[in-house]
């Protein structure tokens, strides 16, 4: 099979929507059709791009690259021929960001001053992705990366897009001195016992998703520590062994705490890019999407037990 822009086009749109369903609706396809495209594609590369589960697909490590890649493809076909606007006056604009708690907010602005030199960006921090949401319907920011959870998409009007960035699995930080620290992989059961400091309700569906994940393992967290502040301070108190918590898998743990996965992956966490049609262009959101996929990378690279844990899931080197 030789390779081509609408096969491109058929890997982001299942990635955007993490189903294949909802990708062949959003294309006008089928979706016996698609599923027969993706395995092709597939197969075109060698090994699978995408985990298939009872919620949707999510990218494996090696389909995050390919997807990343085949956005930029996408994103510079769509580019050609085109002129800039004329006139060395023009007003220099805003694009206003909201983001919630993502450590690839720093890199995802880096690399869209790159991008859209010409853009001057206004940056919102708002935790609870649901305020997102109302803000982006409101009109009151013009884009933003947000989350969700498999099952519990968000939801939005026609006035706001939205593509998937990384769906990624939660991990577990704990105090290196902690019995099960030497452990490869934890299951959620073996922390039963344990204080657990949670950020509050986001509007997206956490804290239930870990509620869920713990009915699920058999036991009810016997002490929850309500914590929204720097992470820093959290492992600080994680060190000192007053609790551990659930982390983000690109989590870069202190000397004094260890950051490991939960067998089975019972949590995951999709981060999203979503923005107004009326405020943002398709170059502009390929910019945004682009910035975000890129950093994302960048924190994989940093993250040696992330990088481990895929390649053991998914028998893929590097991530």
């Amino acid at each position: 099979m030789e390779l081509e822009l609408r096969h491109l086009r058929v890997l982001c749109a299942v990635a955007d929507a993490g189903s294949v369903g909802r990708a062949a609706a959003d294309l006008g396809y089928s979706q016996p059709a698609v599923s027969t495209q993706l395995r092709r594609i597939e197969g075109h590369f060698g090994e699978p791009l995408f985990e298939r589960g009872p919620t949707g697909v999510r990218p494996t490590s090696y389909g995050v690259e390919v997807v990343a890649q085949a956005r930029d493809v996408l994103a510079r076909a769509a580019a050609i021929g085109r002129r800039a606007a004329p006139g060395p006056t023009a007003e220099r604009r805003t694009l206003r960001v909201a983001a919630t708690n993502s450590p690839m907010l720093v890199g995802m602005m880096a690399g869209l001053r790159v991008r859209l030199p010409d853009v001057s960006l206004a940056v919102s921090s708002v935790y609870a992705s649901s305020r997102i949401v109302e803000l982006l319907e409101e009109g009151s920011v013009d884009a933003a990366i947000a989350a969700d959870y498999p099952g519990r998409e968000l939801e939005h009007s026609e006035a706001v897009a939205h593509r998937g960035i990384v769906t990624e699995p939660n991990f577990v930080a704990l105090p290196a001195r902690h019995p099960l620290a030497h452990r490869a992989q934890i299951a959620l059961a073996e922390l039963a016992e344990e204080s657990w400091f949670l950020t509050p309700d986001d509007g997206a569906g956490w804290p239930g998703v870990f509620h869920t994940a713990c009915a699920a393992a058999g036991f009810t967290p016997s002490a929850v520590h309500e914590f929204l502040g720097d992470r820093q301070e959290l492992q600080r108190m994680i060190a000192e062994g007053l609790g551990v918590a659930v982390v983000q898998a690109t989590t870069r743990p202190i000397a004094q705490v260890v950051v490991k996965p939960l067998i089975g992956t019972p949590l995951w966490c999709r981060y999203v890019l979503a923005w107004r049609r009326d405020a943002v262009t398709e170059a502009t959101a390929d910019a945004l999407s682009q910035s975000a996929t890129a950093a994302y990378r960048e924190l994989v690279g940093q993250s040696p037990h992330l990088r481990t844990w895929a390649a053991r899931t998914w028998n893929v080197s590097g991530a």
